[in-house]
């Protein structure tokens, strides 16, 4: 007879059922657009701007990580597991549980806790996200002006914060138990932050020019 084994607390089942579509629909009917402007439109603007003389010097997209913190879930698992369902559904992949790596006393943090949850998108996934970031999500904020030009790393990546992920049309919002933020890094191959800007600004990235 099998023995069947205990349920380890706190840990992540996989997407809560949310009401939206599914970790895998979102990208399946967006055209990549983005990626077809890149190859006819961006590259040669590129290429004439900075005086490339080799199609490989031009930025790329690596990938773009999306990472959402729950430090609340040291006393209540379940918002792990909401925000991981959550991630999900706005990614349109599957996330992964982020551990702490150090302990801390003050906040009753133990190395290796779960405290939060991300996802990694390359390819396809990668450029269908930024498309929908940069056209629907970041317009949806409201009184929203623009993203701030001093968000580079110095490497050409850029990192975008918002406060919440309602803005997100995958996320009912009657279904939200809370309102949290989440950090959305944008990775290029660009050398410095002037060419950075000026690629994802072709893009379409709203970022302000001050």
């Amino acid at each position: 007879m099998a023995v069947k084994k205990p349920e380890q607390k706190g840990r992540s089942k996989g997407p809560i059922d949310l009401g939206g579509p599914t970790t895998h629909e979102p990208f399946k009917k967006i055209p990549l657009r983005l990626k077809e402007k890149y190859r006819s439109e961006i590259v040669p603007a590129l290429k004439e701007k900075f005086n490339y003389k080799n199609v490989m010097q031009v930025p790329r997209l690596e990938k773009v990580v999306i990472n959402i913190g729950v430090g609340e879930a040291i006393g209540n698992p379940k918002l792990l597991d909401m925000a991981y369902a959550e991630l999900g559904h706005i990614a349109g992949q599957r996330p992964v549980v982020t551990k702490a790596r150090n302990s801390i006393s003050n906040f009753k943090l133990r190395e290796g806790v779960k405290i939060g949850t991300k996802v990694t998108l390359r390819a396809s996934r990668m450029w269908a996200f930024l498309d929908k970031l940069f056209s629907v999500v970041l317009p949806r904020i409201r009184d929203f002006r623009g993203l701030p030009p001093k968000s580079f790393d110095g490497r050409g990546n850029y990192a975008i914060g918002l406060k919440e992920q309602t803005i997100f049309p995958e996320i009912q919002y009657d279904k939200v138990e809370k309102v949290r933020g989440m950090d959305i890094n944008i990775v290029t191959t660009a050398n410095t932050d002037e060419e950075a800007s000026e690629f994802l600004k072709l893009l379409g990235c709203p970022i302000r020019t001050q």
